[in-house]
């Protein structure tokens, strides 16, 4: 899903990252509220720097309960199984190739790597999780695993309101 980006959408990324966004270009993925809670961004910042992260998360309540199963550990026991499941690491390396294509589509930066540790680690489950959402289950196997592990974060509504 990548939905062209409306005042609205503006209005509501400022208000769940509490700072205007940087090199938003579109909506990847809606929240069960209603509201993005992954936007698509472009590989460069408005300046002209390297943004190599191409889905960030944007909800504060998704954001927090990653963040929750960072602190618990999640990242280093995903990586220790990267070492011992063959399968898996291909898997997450082919999760990497695609992020990293989808990324050089917009524009092509050289040897910036794909994000969240892919294909060697697991260093953010942040952009794992948004990855996931913006391109579907069945591509990023750590970004579904930390999907199964989150609560329904739009279940209590927005997390901020819309204007």
């Amino acid at each position: 899903m990548s939905e062209p980006l409306t005042d609205r959408d503006r209005a509501v990324v400022q208000a769940q990252l509490g700072r205007p966004p940087r090199a938003m270009r579109a909506i990847a993925h809606l929240c069960g509220c209603g509201l993005p809670d992954v936007v698509e961004t472009n590989p460069r910042l408005e300046d002209g720097t390297p943004f190599p992260t191409l889905y960030y998360l944007t909800c504060p309540r998704a954001a927090s309960a990653i963040g929750r199963l960072e602190s618990e550990g999640l990242m280093k026991t995903m990586t220790a199984r990267l070492a011992d499941d063959p399968e898996l690491k291909a898997r997450y390396e082919a999760a990497a190739t695609d992020y990293l294509t989808r990324r050089d589509a917009l524009e092509v930066l050289g040897k910036a790597p794909a994000q969240g540790g892919m294909p060697d680690r697991v260093k953010c489950l942040h952009v794992l999780v948004a990855h996931a959402l913006a391109v579907g289950r069945g591509i990023n196997p750590f970004g579904d695993e930390a999907l199964d592990l989150l609560p329904d974060w739009g279940a209590g509504g927005p997390c901020v309101a819309p204007e």
